[in-house]
C-alpha cells in the first residue's frame, strides 16, 4: 500500500541573553533582583527534576473546556495573520501553543500578562500546565485500535525537549513544572563554544521525532553565543482514512484558482456517508480517520466567496459548522495535495499583543533574574493527503448518527478550501490549513 503523508509542523522558541539593536538588554549595569527559589546549575548532559510526570492529573471539566476553547481562539487569531499572502498555508496551532506554554511557565509580570492575552491562556499558571498535561495524555491514547495508512499502528506522537546552556543556572520550580506537566528535562548544550554543533543536535532531534518530515528546522545563525535556552515541541501524525479512496477512481480534473484561472489536479472520488453541512456561503464535510477518534474537516467556501468567508473565520464559526453537521450520503471529489509551510513567528506574535517577550522581557521564573527574552519562534509544517490517508508532523521551537437521508449530495472540491485536523472527543485543533492551489 502506498504511504500517505500528513502534516508536519515544528515551532522553535530561542531565548537569549542579549538582543539586537533597540531591543538590546544591558545585563552589565544593573544589579540582579533577589532570587526567590532554589537555583540549580546545568552541569551535566541533562538536568531533570526529581519529580515524575503526573500521569493522571485531575483537571476540572470546566478547565478542560477552557483550555481547548482558548487554544482554538488562538488558532484562528493566528490564521488571520498568516493567511495574508496568496499561497497555501499549513501550521499546527497546538504545537505552537504547547511550546509557548512551556515558555510561559517562566514568564512574569508584563511578559506573562501579554502572553496570556495573546495565547488565550485564561487559566492560572498551575491550572494551565495541568490542563495541558491532561490534554497531551488524552491525545497520547488515540488510535489504540486503529491502523496507519501503511497498515501499521496509527501514530500520534507528541514530544517536548528543552535545551539549556551548560553551567547556566535555572530555578528548580521551573524544572518541576516541565517535569510534572510536559515530561521534559533540561538537556545541556554548549551554545557559547559550539553554537553550530548545538543547532545540528536540535535539528536532528526534530527530524527523529517527525520521521524525517521536518529537516533543518533551525537555520544557520538562529543559534549563537548568546543563546541560553531553546524549547521545542514536535508532533507526528500518521493515519488511514476510515473510508479510503479507490486509487483507480482518481482522475485529473480542473481546479479553479482564486484569480479565475485553472490548473489540472488528480481528483480523488468516492460516495459514502459522511458528516456534512452547508450554510451561508459555504459547504463542509468531515472525513474520519480509522478508529473514529480524529478527523479532517474540510470547509469549502462558495466559488468567488473565499476571501469574504476567510475574513469571517474564527473558532466560533468552526464550532457552529461542526455542530450543524449531519450524516449525509456524499458524492465527494477532492484533490490530492502535498506542500510545506515555514514561518518565523516573532514579529507576528509581537504584533498580536506580546511584544514584551521579544524585548523588555521578564522570564525570571526560569532563572530568578531578568535577561532572557525570545529571539525567534520558528515553525515548519508539511502535509500530504492521498487516497489512503494522511501523514502529518509538526514542530515548534522557542529560541522557546442518525439515519442517512436517501438523497445524495455532491461536493466537488475544485476551488480553494480550508481544512483542519481535530481530535473529536476534546475538540482540539491539531492542524489548520488552506489550499489555494493543490499543485504548489
Amino acid at each position: 500500500m502506498k504511504k500517505a503523508v500528513l502534516p508536519v509542523l515544528l515551532t522553535l522558541v530561542v531565548l537569549s541573553t542579549a538582543a539586537c539593536g533597540s531591543a538590546a538588554i544591558d545585563t552589565t549595569t544593573t544589579d540582579p533582583p533577589e532570587v526567590t527559589g532554589e537555583l540549580v546549575s546545568l552541569d551535566s548532559e541533562e538536568l531533570q527534576s526529581e519529580l515524575q510526570r503526573l500521569v493522571s492529573p485531575y483537571v476540572e471539566t470546566t478547565d478542560q473546556g477552557t483550555l481547548v476553547e482558548g487554544n482554538s481562539a488562538f488558532a484562528f487569531d493566528l490564521y488571520r495573520r498568516l493567511s495574508q499572502g496568496d499561497t497555501n498555508l499549513f501550521y499546527s496551532p497546538y504545537s505552537i501553543s504547547l511550546a509557548l506554554a512551556m515558555t510561559y511557565a517562566g514568564a512574569r509580570g508584563q511578559t506573562e500578562q501579554q502572553m496570556a492575552d495573546t495565547l488565550h491562556f485564561t487559566l492560572g499558571q498551575e491550572k494551565l500546565h495541568s490542563a495541558f498535561n491532561w490534554l497531551d495524555q488524552q491525545l497520547a491514547r488515540r488510535g489504540e485500535d486503529a491502523e496507519d495508512r501503511d497498515g501499521e499502528g496509527f501514530k500520534l506522537n507528541i514530544a517536548n525537549a528543552i535545551w539549556g546552556q551548560q553551567n547556566h543556572r535555572f530555578l528548580a520550580d521551573f524544572l518541576d513544572v516541565l517535569a510534572e506537566n510536559y515530561g521534559a528535562g533540561l538537556r545541556g548544550l554548549d551554545f557559547v563554544s559550539q553554537p553550530e554543533e548545538s543547532r545540528l543536535i536540535i535539528n536532528q532531534w526534530v527530524s527523529d521525532q517527525t520521521e524525517g518530515k521536518i529537516e533543518d528546522l533551525i537555520p544557520p545563525g538562529a543559534i549563537d553565543i548568546w543563546t541560553r535556552l531553546v524549547l521545542t515541541n514536535a508532533i507526528y501524525f500518521n493515519a488511514a482514512w476510515e473510508h479510503q479512496f479507490d486509487e483507480d477512481n482518481t482522475i485529473d480534473r480542473p481546479f479553479y484558482l482564486p484569480d479565475g484561472s485553472q490548473t489540472s489536479v488528480p481528483m480523488m472520488r468516492q460516495t459514502k456517508t459522511f458528516n456534512y453541512t452547508e450554510g451561508d456561503g459555504y459547504r463542509a464535510v468531515e472525513l474520519p480517520y480509522d478508529g473514529g477518534e480524529l478527523s479532517m474537516v474540510i470547509v469549502v467556501p462558495d466559488e468567488g466567496n473565499f476571501g469574504a468567508f476567510e475574513d469571517s473565520l474564527d473558532a466560533q464559526l468552526v464550532d457552529d459548522i461542526i455542530r450543524d453537521m449531519e450524516s449525509r450520503r456524499v458524492s465527494l471529489a477532492m484533490p490530492k495535495f502535498e506542500f510545506s509551510s515555514d514561518f518565523s513567528l516573532a514579529e507576528t506574535l509581537a504584533a498580536m499583543g506580546m511584544p514584551a517577550a521579544f524585548s523588555d522581557a521578564d522570564f525570571s521564573g526560569m532563572t530568578g533574574a531578568p535577561g532572557l527574552f525570545i529571539s525567534d519562534i520558528i515553525h515548519k509544517a508539511f502535509v500530504s493527503v492521498d487516497e489512503y490517508g494522511t501523514e502529518a508532523a509538526a514542530a515548534t521551537a522557542v529560541i522557546m448518527p442518525g439515519a442517512a437521508p436517501l438523497e445524495t449530495v455532491t461536493l466537488n472540491i475544485d476551488h480553494p478550501f480550508i481544512f483542519l485536523i481535530r481530535d473529536i472527543e476534546t475538540g482540539s485543533m491539531l492542524f489548520v490549513g488552506r489550499v489555494l492551489n493543490p499543485n504548489e
